[in-house]
């Protein structure tokens, strides 16, 4: 089996519906491909989704679109600093 490493990105809670959302970054050391791994879990049931880098900026763009097409929550949104936090 080929060495994996994960490096955690970020993780969160949703704050309405409680679910917690943990991104990891998924590197194999052969190949050297590396994944958005999406982990969701609700209670004791978990999601997980590895995607690709073309899928992850697909999905992200259609997550910030919708966000910001949101009355009142663009206001509310923190600004991106150097480190994307």
């Amino acid at each position: 089996m080929d060495k994996l490493t994960l490096t955690p990105l970020e993780r969160f809670s949703v704050p309405i519906g409680g679910q917690e959302i943990e991104l990891q970054q998924l590197d194999y050391a052969v190949g050297g491909m590396s994944l958005l791994r999406t982990r969701i879990r609700e209670g004791r049931r978990f999601t997980v989704f590895d995607i690709d880098p073309l899928t992850a900026r697909r999905w992200g763009e259609a997550l910030v679109r919708w966000a910001e097409a949101q009355p009142g929550v663009s206001d509310q949104l923190p600004e991106a600093g150097p480190d994307g936090g």
